[in-house]
């Protein structure tokens, strides 16, 4: 009974992480990106989202809830579950790894990222390019926000693969591989996004 209790709770965990959290993500990086035409394009793109009709039931229940579980429940993980170089192989035995790590450096990195923008803009700042052109003027906070990108970016594209492998979608070993290349082009290609979104402020 325990032993099914946790199957779906990390079936449950591997889901939210790619739905919801994956696609906002996702549209996230992408209204960042408006940052690459300019510091008009950026907040039209930005006060566009926070127009949203009911953001904050929408925030709470499709972003921070969903959030929470899988960062909880994450960290039960990456501090429980151990390395199976005979199961996995060497390289996918390194892909868990990393994604243990680079789980508990982008919870790290989205909690201060909410601390400077949603907690700071609940205290009367105004979430907009100058707010981000302030904080990564900054070298250190410039490479801590390169790290914690990619850091996510990495933890969304293979958690796709655990994702597909735990739901049952990629069960051969030749649909596995594909999928992996598929998820590295996932990674590479969002991460061009994000870093490029970062740079653009500067």
């Amino acid at each position: 009974m325990a032993g099914n209790r946790e199957f779906n709770y990390r079936r449950l965990h591997s889901l939210l992480g790619v739905i919801p959290v994956g696609i906002f993500l996702i549209q996230h990086l992408v209204v960042n990106h408006f940052a690459t035409r300019g510091e008009e394009a950026f907040n039209n793109a930005a006060h566009f989202m926070e127009s949203l009709p009911f953001r904050i039931v929408l925030e709470t229940f499709i972003i921070f809830l969903p959030l929470l579980f899988h960062a909880i429940y994450g960290l039960y993980i990456a501090f429980t579950a151990k390395n199976n170089v005979s199961r996995y192989g060497y390289f996918r035995n390194w892909m868990f790894l990393l994604q243990r790590i680079s789980g508990v450096i982008t919870l790290i990195f989205i909690t201060w990222h909410v601390w400077e923008t949603r907690v700071a803009a609940a205290f009367g700042a105004e979430v907009n390019y100058q707010m981000m052109e302030n904080i990564l003027s900054n070298p250190f906070m410039m490479g801590f926000y390169i790290v914690g990108v990619i850091s996510t970016i990495f933890h969304f594209a293979n958690g796709l693969w655990s994702f597909l492998v735990s739901w049952g979608i990629t069960v051969s070993p030749r649909s596995q591989v594909i999928a992996t290349y598929v998820t590295i082009g996932i990674f590479v290609a969002l991460s061009v996004v994000g870093i490029r979104a970062l740079y653009a402020f500067v």
